[in-house]
């Protein structure tokens, strides 16, 4: 996910890059926080790779806030923006550039947890990731990356794409708890979840993914993954 944080103000700025790259970590997203001091800069990087997320603050010099998300418009109307001002006066400028949320300053670490928390029902595609222990490193990995993943001798075995596989000593039960509330992920059997992503096909009785590898389906299961199998992609295709 890439976010940009745009305020001529350099410690405000510097304030909130730092609260929402803490939000980022404890809410396990991955992606990268730039900052900006004016607009105009700001509008010269969406152009050249678009941003998911924004925070404006609404007065600075040059380019205010408001006529920097109405240029924005002109060139992505998908960037989510959260405009950051010291009074709300500015609240119906926020409809004509579809502004998701405020942040009236002083604002505390609840309010940067509670753009997060509507952003994930704006845009509930952000990737996220999960950290994981791997020797005696933790490591990050995004979520989308998973292909499948095994319970075996006490470790999980984490098949990723491009044919890599992450050893990681810990409880079955305790990795699937880091992917809770995604619906991608299925336990089909045993000590062993699947990604929908990656199925190509469910006969039934096994779910046949896409690099061609088979992958069982425990009987008391088959209808828990046919159901959701069949609503994965049927919230796909919409």
């Amino acid at each position: 996910m890439r976010i940009a944080i745009v305020d001529d103000i350099p410690a405000e700025r510097e304030e909130l890059s730092g609260q929402v790259s803490a939000v980022m970590y404890r809410q396990n997203y991955s992606g990268v926080v730039l900052e900006f001091a004016d607009g105009a800069s700001f509008l010269a990087a969406a152009q050249t790779e678009p941003f998911d997320l924004v925070f404006l603050d609404i007065y600075m010099e040059g380019l205010d806030g408001v006529e920097t998300a109405r240029r924005l418009r002109e060139l992505d109307e998908d960037c989510t923006i959260v405009f950051v001002t010291i009074s709300p006066d500015h609240a119906l400028d926020g409809y004509g550039v579809w502004a998701m949320q405020y942040l009236v300053k002083p604002y505390g670490r609840e309010q940067v947890e509670a753009v997060f928390s509507q952003l994930e029902q704006y845009k509930p595609s952000l990737e996220k990731s999960i950290r994981i222990p791997v020797g005696r490193q933790e490591l990050s990995i995004c979520l989308r990356d998973i292909q499948w993943a095994e319970n075996c001798q006490h470790q999980v075995h984490i098949h990723m794409a491009h044919g890599k596989i992450l050893t990681v000593r810990m409880t079955f039960a305790n990795f699937v708890a880091l992917l809770d509330g995604d619906n991608r992920f299925l336990v089909c059997h045993r000590g062993v979840l699947v990604n929908l992503a990656y199925v190509a096909d469910f006969d039934g009785h096994v779910f046949c993914m896409k690099d061609g590898v088979m992958i069982p389906v425990s009987r008391s299961l088959v209808k828990i993954a046919r159901s959701s199998f069949s609503s994965y992609l049927f919230e796909r295709r919409r």
